[in-house]
């Protein structure tokens, strides 16, 4: 008769999960005892970057990914990047070691006095087995709940003297759905209402991103000759951003936002919330007069919408049908402006920058623009500079599917670790396209650790920092909000290169565009992972 870990660990053959990553403590050895062969552990050295790794891991993949943290503490420890991770609609499995349940009745020193609650709001669902016979089964359904729309984490507790139990009949494997279809009758009423309309505007998010969903977007977009706006925020780009009918990214403020489509009659919000907003800048919601139509996977994001519409259902095929229920326009396609600064949400510190001068030191967007020049044309770009982040897009428009990824919390300590696990999705998928993360210092500093996951799983990932020595981003949002003299906006003295060699990888300081190239050029050529930090002039955004 087999027991609750050999039933387990042949559960996850079946579902394909065979890579755990983790950061391993008493509580979680027992599981991870004798670990088989055909299976792999990545190891991160703090719990918010394992969490992050597995997410960019999960989305390249496409497919749920399974993490282990070391009880409360570990679990606690992975809060931010599980709140980005929720955010960002990735199926994890996340799991904890328990203490003994003898003792549970004590709270035994590293317990884990809630285990349903600890991770709430960030998980779908959480569970601590009631019987050791239980855990196969709770993993089983743990993963049909992460999958299922809207996707997200999940959390098993699971006691450490579990394990060795006889299991007399292992779960059985299942399979699950993960679209559901839109209702034919309410989606026959949206097409109605875009066949009459006269200006209507298309806002898609980063669901049809995720249900890979780029060339039935172009056809829908195509067949109503209508412009195409990212939904503020967006962490997956919904839509190549070379297309004629692409217009950008929304303002991220409410009162912006509702400004930037006056004109529209009729605007469709398809796979983003109705709104995402951060910060609060006055105004309607929508403009006078216009009708909003809002298609999400998520009914919680449905009931919360303030203003239009709802339909229920699968982004993408919700667009395939609307596609042929909706009528070609007779009428030329709309002329649309396409924003300098793409799916950024405001402006860019710089409108418009000559060439830089091969031996000058360089603003943020003369670095992006020799980044991209520099870089092969089919890299996968990470991005966690919010101070310039609008530069970045300025430079570098996504062109491709599944080429850019961020995150959708704004909780900084994702971009590093992300970028790892995406880095060994390239691998182990053979797509082997380089991936380049750009951070700035201060990010940098949440999840710096993640360099030694990349060194040992011998990552070529190169991660560029804009070195500004200072929170600009802050200092932005201290100007918009009218308050001055706000401490501790300066960090000045980091090091990201010298950061980076003290967890193995390579680290350069590279100060000019000839200087970046040339490092570039070292980077793609090696096995593990390069810092380049490149100084930067310190500018502050304008967010409106």
């Amino acid at each position: 008769m087999p027991t609750v870990r050999e039933a387990t660990y042949q559960l996850l053959r079946d579902l394909g999960l065979t890579t755990i990553f983790g950061n391993p403590g008493s509580t979680e050895e027992t599981f991870l005892q004798n670990f088989p062969d055909d299976f792999r552990f990545v190891l991160g050295l703090h719990e918010a970057s394992v969490v992050a790794a597995a997410d960019g891991y999960a989305q390249a993949m496409r497919s749920p990914a399974l993490v282990n943290v070391h009880t409360a503490a570990g679990a606690a420890n992975a809060m931010g990047t599980l709140l980005s991770a929720a955010q960002n609609r990735t199926p994890l499995i996340v799991t904890a070691g328990q203490q003994t349940r003898e003792m549970l009745l004590l709270d035994p020193w590293l317990a884990n006095a809630e285990p349903h609650t600890i991770l709430k709001p960030y998980v779908k669902w959480a569970y601590q087995p009631v019987r050791p016979q239980d855990v196969p089964g709770a993993f089983m359904r743990a993963y049909a709940t992460a999958l299922q729309p809207p996707a997200g984490p999940v959390f098993l507790s699971l006691p450490l003297d579990d394990w060795d139990a006889s299991c007399p009949e292992p779960a059985a494997v299942r399979s699950v759905a993960s679209r559901v279809g839109p209702d034919p009758a309410r989606l026959a009423e949206f097409a109605g209402a875009l066949a009459t309309a006269r200006h209507p505007a298309l806002v898609l998010g980063s669901d049809v991103a995720r249900g890979d969903g780029w060339r039935e977007a172009v056809a829908l977009a195509e067949r109503l000759g209508a412009p195409v706006w990212a939904a503020p925020s967006s962490e997956r780009p919904p839509f190549p951003e070379d297309h004629p009918l692409y217009a950008g990214g929304l303002p991220f403020a409410q009162g912006l936002l509702s400004e930037r489509l006056i004109g529209h009659d009729l605007i469709i919000v398809i796979g983003a919330p109705v709104f995402r907003y951060y910060p609060w800048v006055p105004g309607r919601y929508i403009p006078e007069g216009a009708r909003l139509l809002h298609i999400t996977s998520d009914p919680d994001e449905s009931a919360r919408a303030p203003v239009g519409d709802s339909l229920v259902g699968d982004a993408v095929l919700a667009i395939e049908t609307l596609t042929t229920m909706v009528p070609a326009r007779s009428t030329q396609a709309a002329t649309v402006v396409r924003q300098g600064h793409g799916m950024a949400p405001h402006p860019p510190i710089e409108p418009e920058i000559d060439d830089p001068v091969d031996d000058a030191e360089m603003s943020a967007r003369a670095l992006f623009r020799v980044l991209r020049r520099a870089a092969p044309d089919d890299t996968v770009l990470v991005e966690e500079s919010p101070s310039n982040l609008a530069d970045l897009h300025a430079e570098w428009p996504i062109t491709e599917p599944d080429s850019f990824y961020t995150f959708a919390s704004g909780a900084l300590g994702w971009d590093l670790p992300a970028s790892v696990g995406i880095a060994l999705a390239e691998r182990d998928s053979g797509r082997g396209r380089p991936v380049l993360a750009v951070i700035g210092d201060g990010s940098m500093q949440y999840s710096v650790q993640a360099l030694y996951t990349a060194v040992r799983q011998e990552l070529p990932v190169v991660v560029v920092v804009p070195t500004n020595g200072e929170y600009a981003i802050l200092k932005a949002f201290g100007k918009l909000e009218d308050s001055p003299g706000v401490p501790g906006l300066d960090i000045p003295g980091i090091s990201p290169a010298l950061l980076a060699q003290g967890y193995g990888a390579v680290g350069v300081v590279a100060r000019t565009p000839a200087e970046v190239r040339a490092a570039l050029a070292d980077a793609w050529g090696r096995s593990g992972p390069t810092v380049i930090e490149v100084p930067v002039d310190p500018a502050v955004p304008d967010l409106t």
